[in-house]
C-alpha cells in the first residue's frame, strides 16, 4: 500500500512541476512579426504590378510566413505553439520575403518567382501544416493558375 501512495505522490509532484513550467513559459512572449501595415518601396507590390486578385491570394495564403506582417491566431499567445509559429515564420522569411522583395537582385527576384511557380505546381506551398488550420489559405486550381499566369507574364517581360 505504501508503494502505491509513493507512486501517486510522485505523479502529483511531476504534474505540479509540469504545470508550473508550463505557466512560467507563458511569460515569454517575443516581439511579433509586424510592420504595422507599412508597405515600403521594396515590397513586391511596389516592385511589380500585381493584379488585385493575385495580390489577395498572396496575402491570404503566403504573407503570414513570407512577409513582415503576420496575422497571429489566438493560439499564438500560448507557448510552445508561439515558438513553433515563430520558427516557421523565420524559415519562411529566410527563403522568401515579399516585404523585402526589392532588396533581391533582379536575377534573384526572377528565380524566386520561378520557385513560387514550382512550389505551387508541386503542391508544396502553402504548407499542409498551415492549411490544416487556415483552410481559407488552400489554393484553388483557378488561384494557382492566376498566380502562375501573372509570374509567367513577368518572366516573359524580363
Amino acid at each position: 500500500m505504501s508503494k502505491y501512495f509513493n507512486r501517486k505522490r510522485l505523479i502529483k509532484r511531476i504534474a505540479l512541476i509540469g504545470l508550473v513550467i508550463f505557466l512560467l513559459i507563458q511569460l515569454y512572449q517575443p516581439a511579433r512579426n509586424s510592420d504595422n501595415g507599412q508597405v515600403l518601396p521594396i515590397h513586391i507590390a511596389k516592385v511589380y504590378s500585381i493584379p488585385e486578385n493575385v495580390l489577395q491570394v498572396l496575402q491570404n495564403s503566403c504573407y503570414d510566413c513570407h512577409s513582415n506582417n503576420t496575422h497571429y491566431p489566438w493560439y499564438s499567445y500560448i507557448q510552445p505553439a508561439r515558438a513553433f509559429l515563430d520558427s516557421h515564420i523565420k524559415d519562411g522569411k529566410k527563403d522568401l520575403n515579399f516585404s523585402e522583395f526589392g532588396n533581391y537582385s533582379k536575377r534573384k527576384q526572377l528565380g524566386k518567382l520561378k520557385s513560387i511557380v514550382k512550389e505551387i505546381k508541386s503542391g508544396g506551398m502553402p504548407l499542409s501544416s498551415y492549411t490544416l488550420i487556415h483552410r481559407n489559405a488552400i489554393l484553388t486550381a483557378a488561384q494557382k493558375q492566376e498566380i502562375i499566369t501573372w509570374i509567367n507574364t513577368i518572366n516573359k517581360d524580363e
